[in-house]
């Protein structure tokens, strides 16, 4: 048992800092505060690098703080307005300068639109248009995989979303929006101390284990080179 648990961990630590952990999630996370509660946000930087930096920086400079989710189509998405025409607060040069830049396309085949939370950043008919509105997928999306931008998930929060859904709807094209305006109130970062998990933790004790008998063992072998080649 404790070499098929080794097995596991080791797997997991190369997967970890390999191609294989291709969504670990980051340790920063950007929290959106609403009256309906609040969605803490992490990214995907190795697959969006881009991306998750440009939407941390609009975060760390406040720019979602009075935006509002324009958008609410229960069982599909939920879609934050852009900061440039969603955003009531008045900008500085250096927020207008960010809230102003658009981004590359960042696609990976082996990321997908699959679950409840997921990230996807919103754009226009040009794939490298992609700004400041952003998307909670509020259900499996497959239609969207290799179009839009998968740059990470809603960690905390998923009831806040359910919120969202309950709200009355009015229709507008292919929009379907909410009929009370859900503000983000405000915004901040934070990073997490520690990534750790019940796995993580696992295998952290069973690798010291490994190696405290691994250490035990090199030592008896030691005493006994030493009693029978003795002044060696």
């Amino acid at each position: 048992m404790a070499a098929l648990t080794l097995l596991v961990c080791l797997a997991s630590a190369l997967a970890a800092h390999g191609s294989l952990d291709l969504t670990g999630l980051s340790r920063e996370r950007l929290v959106l505060q609403t009256q309906w509660g609040d969605l803490h946000l992490a990214f995907y930087e190795k697959v969006a690098p881009k991306t998750s930096e440009h939407i941390r920086r609009c975060g760390e400079l406040g720019l979602y703080t009075t935006n509002h989710f324009f958008r609410v189509d229960r069982g599909f998405v939920a879609q934050v307005a852009d900061i440039l025409g969603g955003r009531t607060a008045p900008m500085s040069a250096l927020q207008q300068s960010v809230a102003a830049r658009t981004l590359p396309l960042e696609v990976h085949p082996d990321v997908k639109h699959d679950k409840r939370g997921i990230l996807s950043m919103a754009r226009n008919d040009d794939p490298n248009s992609g700004g400041s509105s952003f998307s909670v997928l509020l259900g499996p999306a497959p239609h969207l995989d290799g179009r839009y931008a998968v740059f990470g998930e809603v960690v905390e929060g998923l009831e806040t979303l359910a919120k969202f859904e309950e709200l009355p709807t009015r229709t507008e094209g292919i929009f379907v929006m909410p009929l009370e305006r859900i503000a983000i109130l405000s915004t901040y970062t934070y990073v997490l101390e520690s990534a750790t998990s019940p796995a993580h933790s696992l295998c952290t004790e069973v690798l010291s284990s490994v190696q405290s008998r691994y250490n035990a063992q090199a030592a008896q072998l030691e005493r006994i080179r030493k009693e029978r080649l003795p002044g060696r």
